[in-house]
Order: C-alpha cells, then structure tokens, then sequence
C-alpha cells in the first residue's frame, strides 16, 4: 500500500511558513495538489466533497483568508490547513517556535523561527466559514466544524504538550485520521437519513446546501509563465483588457513563436504582439472550452497581478505569460 512518507520525499520540506493572510509558501503550492489525491484516495471521499483553498471572508467581511482544504462529511465540516515544518514545534504563549538543526562537519547550527500558532488560525477561519454558510442562508452549528493541523514532514516533531493536542496530526498519524473517514461512512450515511436535530449529525438536505456554497467560493487567481514558474494570487487587470469575472476563467496568451518573427515585426515598424483569448466559464464541449472573445495586445503590455503574500502588485509583461486561470 502507498505510505505517505515514500509520497512526500521528493519535496526538501522548509520550516519556514507564512503568517495568516499571506498565502502558502512556495512548497506548499506544490504539494498541496498532491497530498489533495492522497485525501480522496485514502479517505474514500468524493470529488465534491473535498475542497482547496477556499478563501472565506472574516466576520467583518473586510479580509479573505483560505482554507487549505474543506472536507464535508455527514458528521460534519472538516477545516483543514497543512504545514511543511520540519523540526521540533513547541507552543510558547501566542506564538509558536519550529526549532531546526543544522549539521554541518564541524558544528551544530540551531535555528529557531517563530510561527503564529497554526491552531489558533484555522479555528478562526473556521468560524469565519460557519458565519459565511449563515449568511448565506445555511444555519450549521458551530460544534459540527472541525479544525485541524497537518504537518506533512516526518522531519516535523511536535513536543509532548502538543501531542496531546486531537487538532494536529503529525506526519505518523495522517494515514489513520484519513482512514477515519472511510471507516465512519457507513454510519454518515445512515445519520443523513435521519433528521438532523435528532442525530446531531448533517443531513442531506443540510450537505447539499453546503456544497451550493462552497462550489461558489473563490479560491486563488493562477498566473503559468511560460518558463514554468506559477503564482498564485489575485488578477487586478490589465489596461488592453475588458473582462467580466463571472463569465470567464480563462486568459491564454499566445506570443510569436520566433524571436526573429519579432524582429521581423519591429523591421516593419510595428511592436511585436500578443494574442489573447478569453474562454468561457464553465462551458466544455466536445472541442474543448468555448472562446467568448479574443484581442491583440502589445508584447510589452503589462499584466497587474497580486502575488499571494506581496504588499505590492506585480507588473508581468504579457509576453512572458502562457495563461491566467481566474476564480469565481
């Protein structure tokens, strides 16, 4: 049987972790779809009961944090953030401190970096999705929200304080807490039959509305470079560009394929060119995504874009991108 420590070894796992607001680090961005397979695969869940990186909206509605992943099963809604710390995590008043050593031939290099408390962040956020179901007319008491950490690294040791914490799963016991879910669908499924207030679980009618909801939150802007890189993050616009979010989700941009047929524009007297095609949200037919429009721009027309974490927008230069994938 796949075991998840085999799954994991390819990414070199850093300590290093944003505060809350600011997006997943670059690992993060990478492993996430992966361990999402491993979720589904595992857990027996179904593809519309697994969420990514939902961005829920505070109290307030002044801020939008995400959710690394939401799993909706009948005994409740699963909040989920995933750390790639390596080192040994211990918790000191508000903050938390991943303390990493560094061997070298000659000495012993200790670093300790200090985290907001993870635990503290994804029970706030999961209030915050329990506040936005209710405005959105989905009533789910707060007791059927559960908050949880994963830490993916086995180079990640909680102290013992820690371990006694049931809101973190460390490396060792993420394959029992998927299994959980499996083992308990049996009993969810006879649970949604049964009128929520007398179970005390979700019923039906309840999960289905959830989902309606869920299936309408955003989630992260994605900008692929042509040299490969992505970047998450959210699209502000560009100046040669109209588009309505709601009926697009997808930007491709397609540029000369030759440097000399860009020399050969610039010889003619006209700068080099971009072609953008805008595709249809939601629409898949047999060939593929409908275009909804296309548009020329200059190849140095530049795209504003808000890098996940950054306090700055981006400038992008239109070349340099294959396409941009919108959220809702």
């Amino acid at each position: 049987m796949l075991q998840l420590g085999s799954l994991f070894t390819q990414f070199h796992l850093s300590p290093r972790a944003p505060a809350s607001g600011q997006g997943q680090s670059p690992l993060q961005a990478q492993a996430l779809p992966d361990f999402l397979q491993y979720v589904r695969k595992l857990a027996g869940l179904r593809k519309e009961d697994v969420y990514c990186n939902l961005r829920i909206p505070n109290q307030f509605q002044t801020a939008k944090d995400d959710i690394n992943i939401v799993i909706l099963t009948g005994q409740g809604i699963f909040c989920i953030d995933v750390k790639p710390w390596r080192g040994t995590v211990s918790a000191h008043n508000q903050n938390w401190h991943v303390q990493v050593k560094e061997e070298d031939q000659n000495f012993t290099n200790t670093c300790i970096e200090q985290m907001e408390d993870p635990l503290k962040a994804i029970t706030t956020k999961a209030a915050n999705l329990c506040g936005h179901l209710k405005r959105s007319g989905v009533s789910i008491r707060q007791s059927l929200f559960f908050p949880r950490v994963i830490f993916l690294s086995p180079e990640c040791e909680l102290d013992e304080e820690l371990k006694k914490t049931r809101e973190l799963v460390s490396n060792n016991q993420i394959d029992n807490f998927l299994r959980s879910f499996r083992e308990g669908y049996m009993a969810w499924i006879s649970d949604a039959v049964t009128p929520s207030w007398l179970s005390g679980h979700l019923s039906y009618r309840q999960m289905e509305s959830v989902r309606e909801v869920l299936r309408r939150v955003g989630t992260w802007d994605l900008v692929r470079l042509y040299c490969g890189e992505q970047l998450r993050g959210d699209y502000q616009g560009c100046q040669y560009i109209a588009l309505n979010r709601q009926e697009t989700d997808t930007l491709e941009f397609s540029r000369l394929k030759t440097l000399s047929a860009d020399s050969l524009w610039a010889l003619l007297g006209h700068a080099p060119q971009v072609t953008v095609k805008m595709y249809k949200r939601g629409s898949q037919g047999w060939l593929g995504k409908s275009v909804s429009a296309t548009t020329t721009i200059p190849s140095n027309t530049c795209v504003i874009f808000r890098i996940s974490g950054e306090e700055a927008d981006a400038k992008i230069p239109a070349n340099t991108i294959h396409s941009i994938t919108l959220s809702i």
